[in-house]
């Protein structure tokens, strides 16, 4: 298929084709007349009409495979049109000189041919349309560059379309293209992990070829202690056989580039020779400036080739690793994710995976830096003989020095990453306990433990800056002392030689080039050291265990069963204790069985020993069927409610709704703001703990498996809402009825349903069979059931009559447990005000029977940046407002911050001292063209050593300069990190509760981790290169127009030009960056989701979609780096384009000036023009690195500024020493809300708890019944009224002296990662004993006292290592340690087994007898022997008496201890 422009480039082709001919025949026609032309003229037509033969086939081809603009053919073109221009100019002189034309032929068919070469040329230059036969683009934003024109290419012009777009409007993610097939996640990492693979593969044939010849050999080896190092696959090798041929390519441009660098130079040379020579023709300068600028033009072009070509590998190099790293996570045993936290897997993924990024750029140094300094040797060596080596002798002995210097910095890095790390788990560790820290009053001792590390830091970041300042000294000073050692010694050794214009210049520029190798070498090694001690890390990573896929056997099983166990032995880790041991278990296709034990006794090890997650050391264990998995601790993902309970399978409505329904989540989604829309926050923040538990089961539900094994679902609902579940889900008439079902449980009422029970003790089934079995058996079961049983008749009556009370009730119920998390709203349940009206509307339709309805309280303040729109479902939805990327130029205001945080003063001086510097280096450089000028008068040049004094005072000042600067810089830059770090540390720890309820902990933890660290450590180099790069452009500018005074024309032009592409770059890249960072996060939070949810993903066989949907994440992330890394590309070409005509016009100028100059003026101002292009091309890309790195300092700030809770110490109103004596609680008219706008929670409450009472708070969920204990503890302000303890009102004192006289046993029990005597007394205030004997009434003294460590127990990160049972009992030792007048009971009792249940409430009645207790409570036996119950309904106090009296009243205490069979 043709198209004009293809048609008319065959025919120019054939004609130039046809031409040549002529030529040739006319030759032959002049032999044939005895005419004997020259050989040259048969040669050249018949050469010429080949090529273009070739030329029309290759014009042909091309269209045929669909290339739309051709790079050879342009650069054909382009070249016949240069090679014609000399003979065109050389044939019009020749005939003027002459008069006449000696040979009319061939000088009409030359022009002939060069008008067609020339529209050849020109055609060639425009972008064919796509064959009709290429594949429709459907993709609504292409990438431009597979359809841009070479030249296109080469200028990168096809990126002008965004920038202009980026600079109109901020650029946003639609407006970002899609990526190429090849640049893809998928692609990328498939490739990356086959090689990966085949290493590993290689590594075991060569361990299994080494085993056999071992045993024998291995007596010697010890003797003579030689014994080989195992073989480890090489993840580097993988590495290099995947991204090997994009360092190629990028190799062969670069070596290109050097040639050409080292032209200039010696173009240089033939121009201050012209200047020199007066009788030199003037289009001979001419020349040698067009030359300049063509040389400095391709450099340009090819360097931005290269570093496209080298950058986008180096995202490759990225984009791979996550994938492999992420892949990894979700198959390695639970010893290697217990070795490590979350935290340190997600760095290799984050941290490790940049640095190789950052590095790829350094990698062809290796052999270009070499190169470039074997040739800038040479040339200089022609230039100055001999002495050069002088000053490549102190380059090289400044390298060992740089690389001293280098080596030293690293270390500092490898602890202060060491620190970091640390600081960073303490943070997030503070984020997810920080309810727990302020109930205890424990912020001052964490605060400590943070500002400890920080100091730690700080002081290692100093000692790093000022290394770095002398590295600067040497950077800056280098160049300068090799010029003048090595001049020194070229003018004393030999009196004869004399130091002219060109000779210096002309290696001061060569001198130049070498600087650049010789300071990038250190920096190449230390970014090797990093990425060497990355690759160890990640390497180590991928080599870990795997789980064995094979220790469960899904496909054959005994027939009729579903699950059998053969003797089966199982472990956390190889190193550990087996955990369970010789078990056998067979159970039935379609059975129910229940597993019941104390708490330890390793029920839910079972589970995940079935599912294959522990290593099996001896045995045999059978699945077979699908299997569904419901965690003891719900797993939910941070995506909407469907998405979490369909787990990506597909949608089926009826199925779907049938879960639901069965789970009891209807009314839930009417409540929820987006319904089954609703985006769930982080950890399922925004629901509550019933809640998560019930979606977690309706995923298992809706996912149709055959086995499902839940690992006690039911102790985080309500005992009526798991009633409800046991019937409609789990029990003989439930909807998974006929599936094979293992339940982990506590709840003894259960039991009679289940087809037989499992009872374990210490990881060994004690007893197994039938419930009616067992009760026969007298066993440790029996003895179990008889105690925690209430009467059985009772129980079934008592069950029968509230099912006749109608559907009516069971609703109602419903209803309350969905805004419940077993207890209140404690779980922050983020309900908007409007959200709000629409539950009470709810509620009253519901609640018809006049049974009050508390109002939920919702316990989450949006701060007025967050709220939540009430639009449209999906907008509802959304939970936490997305981080927002701020728009627009970062404000002055930033930067102003940012000057005061590292001290005004400071400031002032850095700028002073770096104009003095680029003063200093003017005048060295000025000095030095005077003195080469001494040449040009006599041949002799006298005072030498004058000259050269004054050049070395000038260099030097020039370097302490630097020096101070950087030093004043370093000292600047940690003020400000440590001012930043202190007041956003403060802010935090003292914001209100409400502010951690509302913003993820991940983005709290961004400004700790990513912010803090582009403060520390980013800013002040940036700041600093800034600084250098203006100076030295400043200085060229000044000595160019020193020197000749034209070139001011030339400035305003240039000058604009270059703000043009600043301003167009700026813009677009600083969003390109801005939507990077932002798509950045999600990449790590839902890496973190899915290590800790990685046994549940396996569980549902899931991994296949979660890799999908971490390619995904990554690829957005890549859209925006693809035009970031364009960008830079195509700002520089035009900014080197505008230096390039620097070059160009100094030169010039030169030319035409030459009368009046002399040859050692031009030399300095070509070759201080040569320097220009960098300086440029660093000032914007420093500017633009400090406009996206100051953001970092502005959302510091943001969040320095947040709103604080009351002080923690009011000086001058502290309480009486040892209040309260007597332990009074009163509240007077109390009313409180959760945040401004918002209804009272608990209005007008008075009520007056005598010394010493028991008091039980019960109530329909959202009846305020925590509200009143946070009310106690101020984390609730008062909105009216006041609280007394003792009479002393509690609004008086500090929230510290406050709250460290109360006691709380949360219901969420939350540890801190570090020894079990910091959890227990973190401020080391009480003795050993008293600690023992806390553990000793707490009943965690056998267990403590087993541990080898004893009270210095390392706990994991969120007590991880402890049982969720264990965890409360310490809750219970701290409570027992602080022992103060007032306990507050906020019970959360159903994590806990009966025994330990009853452990904690007999340690409370006997331990605190004489103190006021109040508990929250769930299940009604636990308080019946109180003093009085509080009854709160809607806020108010409905009922408050002794338990007997309350139930002789028949209110609706009575009705709540009726349906608990109590009354």
């Amino acid at each position: 298929m043709e198209t004009p422009t293809s048609a008319l480039s065959q025919v120019l082709g054939v004609l130039l084709w046809c031409i040549s001919w002529a030529d040739l025949f006319y030759s032959f026609h002049g032999l044939v007349h005895g005419r004997a032309p020259a050989p040259v003229f048969f040669v050249t037509p018949l050469v010429v009409g080949v090529t273009m033969l070739l030329a029309t086939l290759l014009i042909q081809y091309e269209r045929l495979q669909g290339v739309q603009s051709s790079g050879v053919l342009i650069i054909f073109w382009f070249l016949c049109v240069v090679c014609a221009i000399i003979p065109f100019r050389s044939k019009i002189l020749s005939a003027k000189a002459e008069g006449e034309i000696s040979d009319p032929f061939r000088f009409t068919t030359f022009y002939i041919y060069f008008a067609l070469v020339l529209s050849a040329l020109i055609l060639a230059c425009f972008r064919e349309k796509p064959p009709l036969f290429s594949a429709k683009n459907v993709d609504p934003n292409p990438y431009p560059e597979t359809s841009a024109g070479f030249l296109s290419r080469l200028f990168f012009w096809w990126f002008t379309k965004m920038a202009i777009h980026g600079y109109r409007h901020p650029l946003e993610e639609k407006d970002l293209w899609s990526l190429k097939e090849e640049d893809r996640s998928q692609m990328v990492v498939q490739q990356l992990l086959e090689a990966w693979r085949k290493q590993q593969k290689q590594t075991a044939r060569h361990k299994a070829a080494a085993a056999p010849g071992e045993k024998a050999s291995s007596e010697d080896e010890v003797l003579l202690g030689t014994q080989p190092r195992p073989r480890q696959p090489s993840f580097l090798q993988a590495l290099l056989t995947t991204f090997g041929s994009s360092l190629l390519i990028s190799a062969c441009f670069k070596l290109i580039q050097d040639l050409l660098s080292f032209i200039n130079p010696q173009l240089l040379s033939v121009l201050i020779r012209f200047i020199s020579n007066p009788m030199a023709p003037s289009w001979w300068g001419f020349l040698v400036a067009g030359l300049m600028f063509l040389c400095s033009m391709m450099q340009s072009l090819i360097l931005q080739q290269y570093y496209h070509c080298i950058f986008v590998t180096g995202l490759k190099f990225r984009t791979g690793i996550i994938g492999v790293i992420y892949r990894k996570a979700l198959v390695i045993t639970n010893s290697v994710k217990r070795a490590s936290t979350v935290g340190e897997i997600v760095n290799l993924m984050s941290v490790d995976a940049q640095r190789f990024m950052d590095l790829v750029p350094f990698l062809n140094l290796l052999w270009s830096a070499p190169l470039q300094i074997i040739l800038a040797m040479y040339f200089l060596w022609q230039n100055l003989g001999p002495s050069v080596l002088a000053g490549v002798a102190l380059m090289v002995l400044l390298i060992p020095l740089n690389g001293a210097v280098a080596m030293k910095m690293r270390a500092f890095q490898v602890e202060q990453m060491k620190l970091k790390d640390s600081r960073i788990k303490l943070m997030s560790e503070i984020l997810n306990g920080i309810k727990v820290l302020k109930l205890y009053a424990w912020e001052p001792s964490f605060l400590q433990q943070v500002e400890g590390i920080r100091l730690r830091e700080l002081q290692l970041l100093r000692k790093a800056a000022y290394l770095h300042a002398i590295s600067t000294f040497i950077w800056v000073c280098s160049p300068f002392l090799v010029t003048l050692i090595t001049l020194w010694v070229y003018v004393f050794v030999d009196p004869n030689n004399v130091l002219d214009a060109e000779k210096a210049f002309v290696s001061v520029s060569l001198f130049n080039i070498l600087r650049i190798p010789l300071n990038m070498l250190p920096q190449l090694i230390s970014n090797l050291t990093q990425a060497s001690v990355s690759l160890k890390r990640i390497q180590h990573f991928l080599s870990q265990d795997e789980l064995d896929t094979q220790c469960v056997e899904r496909k054959i099983i005994s027939p009729g069963y579903a699950i059998t166990i053969h003797s089966g032995t199982f472990t956390w880790a190889q190193d550990l204790p087996p955990t369970l041991h010789s078990l056998d278990i067979q159970v039935p296709k379609g059975a129910l069985v229940a597993v019941v034990g104390a708490v330890g006794c390793g029920k839910s090890s079972l589970v995940s020993a079935l599912l294959g997650e522990m290593e099996k050391l001896e045995g045999k264990v059978h699945v077979k069927g699908s299997v569904a998995y419901v965690p003891q601790q719900a797993w939910i993902r941070n995506c909407t409610l469907q998405e979490n309970v369909l787990f990506g399978q597909a949608l089926n409505p009826k199925r779907y709704q049938q879960a639901l329904e069965a789970c009891a989540l209807l009314d839930d989604l009417k409540m929820l703001p987006g319904g089954d829309q609703t985006e769930i926050g982080e950890k399922g923040i925004n629901l509550s703990g019933g809640q998560r538990q019930r979606v977690s089961l309706a995923r298992a539900v809706y996912s149709n498996a055959d086995i499902f094994l839940l690992d006690d679902p039911l102790s985080a609902v309500d005992s009526h809402v798991a009633k409800h579940i046991f019937d409609h889900v789990i029990g003989p008439e439930g909807v998974l009825a006929g599936k094979t079902r293992m339940l982990v449980t506590h709840s003894i009422s259960f039991l009679p349903q289940t087809d037989f029970i499992i009872v374990l003790t210490d990881g060994q089934v004690s007893e197994m069979g039938p419930y009616p079995a067992l009760l026969q058996c007298n066993g440790s079961f029996a003895n179990f059931l008889r105690n925690y049983a209430p009467d059985e008749d009772q129980e079934r009556r008592e069950d029968s009559q509230t099912a006749l009370e109608g559907v009516e009730d069971e609703e109602v119920l419903l209803v309350e447990d969905t805004l419940s998390n077993h207890t209140d709203l404690t779980d922050n349940d983020p309900v908007t005000f409007a959200v709000q009206k629409q539950f009470m509307r709810q509620l009253s339709a519901l609640s018809s029977d006049g049974e009050g309805q508390g109002q939920p309280a919702p316990r989450r303040r949006l701060g007025p940046s967050e709220k939540v729109q009430v639009t449209e479902a999906k907008a509802n939805g959304a939970l936490t407002q997305e981080e927002k990327a701020e728009t627009g130029t970062v404000e002055l205001s930033v930067f102003w911050d940012y000057a005061k945080a590292v001290g005004l003063c400071t400031t002032l001086a850095i700028c002073l001292l770096y104009a003095g510097q680029s003063a200093a280096a003017i005048g060295a450089n000025v000095w030095l063209s005077a003195w080469t000028n001494d040449a040009m008068t006599d041949s002799r040049q006298n005072n030498t050593s004058l000259r050269l004094g004054v050049y070395a005072t000038l260099g030097i000042l020039q370097g302490l300069l630097v020096m101070l600067s950087a030093m004043a810089m370093a000292v600047g830059g940690i003020q400000a990190g440590r001012v930043l770090h202190q007041a956003l540390l403060h802010n935090k720890i003292r914001s209100p509760q409400s502010f951690f309820d509302t913003t993820p902990s991940g983005r709290i933890l961004n400004r700790f981790s990513k912010d803090i660290y582009v403060i520390d450590e980013v800013l002040a180099p940036a700041i600093l290169m800034l600084l250098n790069s203006f100076f030295n452009a400043i200085s060229t500018l000044v000595v160019i127009v020193a020197s000749t005074p034209l070139f001011v024309v030339v400035i305003l032009p240039l000058a604009v030009l270059y703000t043009l592409v600043q301003r167009f770059y700026a813009a677009t890249s600083r969003q390109l960056k801005r939507l990077e960072s932002v798509s950045r996060s999600p990449i790590y939070s839902h890496f973190s989701e899915t290590v800790n949810g990685a046994s549940v993903i396996r569980a549902y066989n899931r991994s296949r979609d979660f890799e999908v949907i971490n390619d995904t994440k990554v690829d957005i992330n890549q859209r925006s780096c693809y035009p970031y890394i364009i960008s830079n590309r195509w700002l520089s070409i035009g900014v080197e384009f505008v230096g390039n005509c620097v070059v160009l016009f100094a030169a010039l100028f030169a030319v035409v000036g030459r009368s009046s100059l002399s040859p050692g003026l031009v030399g300095l101002s070509v070759s201080y023009s040569l320097q220009v292009t960098l300086a440029l091309n660093w000032m914007i890309r420093m500017m633009s690195d400090l406009e996206s790195n100051i953001v970092a300092v502005e959302r510091v700030k943001e969040y320095c500024k947040t709103e604080t809770e009351a002080p923690w110490v009011v000086e001058g109103s502290r309480p009486p020493k040892g209040w309260p004596l007597r332990g009074e609680v009163e509240f007077r008219n109390y009313s409180v809300r959760y945040r401004p706008g918002l209804d009272l929670v608990l209005r007008d409450l008075s009520l007056h708890v005598h010394a010493g009472e028991k008091v039980g708070i019960v109530g329909r969920t959202g009846a305020g019944k925590s509200s009143l204990t946070l009310c106690l503890f101020r984390i609730l302000e008062a909105a009216k009224g006041e609280i007394l303890i003792d009479g002393l009102n509690v609004a008086d004192f500090g929230l510290h002296d406050l709250r460290s006289q109360l006691t709380i046993i949360p219901q969420d029990p939350i540890l801190f990662s570090g020894t079990l005597r910091m959890n227990l007394d973190p401020f080391g205030s009480y003795s050993e004993d008293d600690i023992w004997r806390a553990l000793e009434l707490s009943h965690l003294h056998t267990f403590v006292s087993s541990q080898p460590a004893g009270l210095d127990f390392q706990c994991s990160e969120g007590g991880e290592n402890l049982s969720v049972g264990q965890r409360q009992l310490v809750c219970l030792a701290r409570a027992l340690l602080r022992k103060s007048r007032i306990l507050v009971l906020d019970e959360a009792t159903a994590a806990v087994d009966l025994e330990t249940d009853d452990l904690i409430q007999a340690t409370i009645r006997t331990q605190f007898d004489t103190c006021t207790v109040l508990t929250i409570a769930h299940r009604l036996n636990t308080i019946m022997d109180y003093t009085r119950v509080l009854v709160l309904d809607k806020g108010v106090i409905a009922e408050f008496d002794a338990p007997a009296n309350l139930i002789a009243a028949r209110g609706i205490f009575y009705g709540m201890a009726r349906d608990a069979g109590l009354a």
